[in-house]
């Protein structure tokens, strides 16, 4: 790989001439210089370390988290269990209950509406006069 260039070339050092094409780089107006500004040298392992502590501070942060959705799922089977202890035939009702409307639900959507003969022949009476009025 080439080195980096750290100076920039002056527009007008060696006197362009007309029709001489512009090189590649950024073209300073208020220096007269062409070329890309000197940049920070990039240090890959100061950058690697820096994004190797956030990772750790995002892992740190989701094993919280699960900690805390895992207590607290602990907790509500705890409460779930003493209630059925506590209320079994209330609890036998309401599960029931939504076992009834989940199954009510699912049949709800599966059912198509019914069609008659009379909209049977209406539908086809429309698809008549349709292909009709295209010929026209």
């Amino acid at each position: 790989m080439p080195a980096k260039k750290t100076i920039t070339k002056p527009l007008v050092a060696e006197g362009a001439r007309i029709g001489e094409p512009v090189p590649r780089a950024i073209v300073d107006t208020n220096t007269a210089s062409v070329g890309i500004p000197p940049q920070p040298e990039f240090n890959a392992e100061n950058e690697i370390g820096v994004l190797r502590k956030q990772l750790e501070a995002l892992r740190q942060q989701v094993a919280d988290a699960s900690g805390a959705v895992k207590g607290g799922a602990r907790q509500a089977v705890r409460q779930t269990e003493a209630t059925v202890k506590l209320y079994p035939l209330s609890t036998l009702g309401a599960v029931a209950t939504a076992a009834a409307v989940v199954a009510l639900a699912i049949v709800g959507f599966r059912t198509a509406p019914r069609r008659t003969r009379y909209d049977r022949s209406l539908e086809d009476l429309r698809d008549l006069y349709d292909s009709v009025r295209g010929r026209f």
